[in-house]
């Protein structure tokens, strides 16, 4: 049977090229942004169905012949030809299949890495707050979130330098590279006892423990760590004494129930403590002497023996309306030295 092969109209030929136009302009728009490897997955999709374009339009047979008369083949013609055009029908459908999976798995890249992005800002913003490995715990979901306002029992350390307001009449940069001295070595002292810093101002700063992850023995912590302070505040003040600045350091610490969680508005936050157990460690650090570390009772109970202190009195601390028993921390029992957490 011969067969008479007849014109293809070229609009067939359009939706395949529109959808390959859409595509690379879609690659183009989505993987502005989107890594290396988005933007490989939606360029192959594109390639995929620019080709397949191709290969339909100069599939196409000639249908009329340079004379205008129609074109007869034979049997044998015709199923070679038919056989051809099936060939590559498939090859274009394998194409469209590749462009169609390589552009879904370019989205759902470009996704991930979306929420990846989120993930690292929300880390990055915890952070300012937690030490690294808390906060990636908490991103992690394996702690619920300590943003939210809650009420739990912590111990609250404050600390500044004696000294430090008179000192500050000096010359800004002296006063900005004992800051830098100083909150370098005691930085890393926090982190190591696993408090949580909430703030510091200048010379001073405001670290609690027990909150937003409960550890165990919180006092045992707060203390071991003001100790540790004390020590590497007296190993930089004899090259501030060199320089002629008399700085020391002065610490309070109290235990007692607080409300805790962020505080702040929309582009600032602040993690935060509130409740009067803040109060009488601020006050206590106030009332500190040059190398002190004073406690309050509940703090001394919870140390079972662990330091030496003598008793300061009942001190009548501003803002509180009875009067709060204090300790000033000597040092570690000799037999309590070397243990660890």
């Amino acid at each position: 049977m011969d067969l008479v092969l007849r014109s293809v109209d070229a609009a067939g030929h359009a939706p395949m090229g529109l959808l390959s136009t859409l595509l690379v302009l879609l690659a183009l728009v989505l993987g502005w942004r989107a890594s290396a490897a988005c933007r490989r997955r939606l360029m192959l999709a594109s390639a995929c169905l620019v080709t397949a374009f191709v290969l339909e339009v100069s599939g196409v047979e000639p249908i009329e012949p340079a004379l205008g008369a129609p074109r007869v083949v034979s049997n044998r013609q015709e199923a070679a030809i038919l056989g051809r055009e099936l060939a590559w029908h498939w090859v274009r459908v394998g194409l469209a299949l590749t462009a169609f999976l390589a552009t879904l798995s370019g989205l759902r890249r470009g996704e991930k890495e979306r929420e990846a992005r989120v993930q690292r800002e929300r880390l990055d913003r915890l952070k300012r707050f937690f030490s690294p490995h808390l906060a990636e715990l908490i991103v992690a979901g394996d702690t619920a979130d300590p943003l939210q306002s809650h009420r739990r029992e912590v111990t609250v350390v404050f600390l500044d330098l004696r000294g430090f307001t008179a000192f500050a009449e000096s010359e800004p940069e002296q006063v900005m590279d004992v800051l830098r001295e100083y909150h370098a070595e005691l930085g890393p002292l926090i982190l190591a006892w696993e408090g949580t810093l909430e703030r510091f101002t200048g010379d001073g700063m405001m670290i609690f423990f027990n909150d937003p992850i409960p550890v165990p023995n919180p006092a045992e912590r707060a203390v071991r760590m003001a100790i540790a302070m004390r020590e590497r505040v007296d190993a930089l003040r004899a090259g501030w004494r060199r320089r002629g600045f008399a700085l020391d350091l002065g610490v309070g610490i109290a235990q007692g129930d607080a409300t805790l969680g962020a505080i702040g508005f929309e582009g600032r936050w602040d993690y935060g403590a509130i409740g009067t157990v803040t109060n009488v460690a601020n006050r206590l650090c106030g009332e500190a002497l040059p190398g002190q570390i004073l406690i309050s009772a509940p703090v001394l109970g919870g140390l079972d023996g662990l330091v030496e202190v003598e008793p300061i009195g009942d001190l009548v601390l501003k803002g509180l309306s009875r009067p709060v028993p204090a300790f000033n921390v000597r040092g570690l029992r000799a037999k309590t030295r070397d243990n660890t957490r």
